[in-house]
């Protein structure tokens, strides 16, 4: 019995290929292939619009990039007139007092050389006062050595009886009636006046003629 049950159910054989249900047939017949990942793209991308290439450039990043460049050869560009600007205020600064050094060494010689020249002129007074009696004379002289002194300075006595009134270097204090001299003139000096270098320094005193 054993033979005839195995004539009525064979044994499966394993080079028979299994029947496929309707999906399957459809997923993989070659009637309706599957589309290959590589042939339909990314489905997110719309059609129309490609990928851009890796070197192309953008316009507006290179703009700011230009700008920036532009930029900081500006700042260095202020940066060196900045240094500049200090350096030459700073050599102004050094000059000035430079200056101011040697107009004080100069004011400082210039007095020293006055003073020395003015002691004889001091002597001389101290000899007059000590000799007594009339010293008239001893004053006289005294006085004629210190006005060489101050005129080697430059120092000069402004003139001023029987000349022109010149408002200048004159100072009128009054008017006097004179028929001895034309209107205008000096004819009397109250103080001398004195020049320095060809300066006024002050101005002389004096009474001018006006009209009987």
């Amino acid at each position: 019995m054993s033979s005839e049950k195995n004539k009525r159910d064979p044994e499966p054989r394993d080079d028979v290929e299994p029947e496929k249900g309707p999906e399957e047939e459809t997923a993989g017949t070659p009637e309706t292939p599957v589309p290959l990942e590589s042939e339909a793209g990314d489905p997110s991308v719309p059609e129309g619009i490609e990928d851009e290439p890796a070197g192309a450039s953008d316009p507006e990043a290179d703009g700011l990039m230009a700008l920036s460049e532009e930029l900081d050869a500006t700042r260095w560009e202020r940066d060196q007139y900045l240094d500049a600007l200090r350096r030459l205020k700073a050599e102004f600064e050094n000059s000035r007092k430079r200056q101011e050094r040697e107009r004080a060494n100069i004011f400082s010689m210039a007095s020293e050389r006055l003073v020395q020249e003015l002691l004889p002129v001091l002597d001389n007074l101290d000899r007059a006062l000590e000799a007594g009696g009339d010293i008239r004379e001893g004053v006289h002289a005294t006085r004629d050595q210190l006005a060489d002194v101050l005129a080697d300075e430059g120092l000069l006595p402004v003139a001023s009886d029987g000349q022109p009134f010149d408002p200048n270097v004159h100072d009128a204090v009054m008017g006097q009636p004179s028929e001895e001299h034309e209107e205008g003139t000096i004819i009397q000096t109250f103080q001398r006046g004195y020049l320095l270098n060809g300066k006024p320094i002050r101005p002389a005193k004096v009474v001018v003629a006006k009209q009987v």
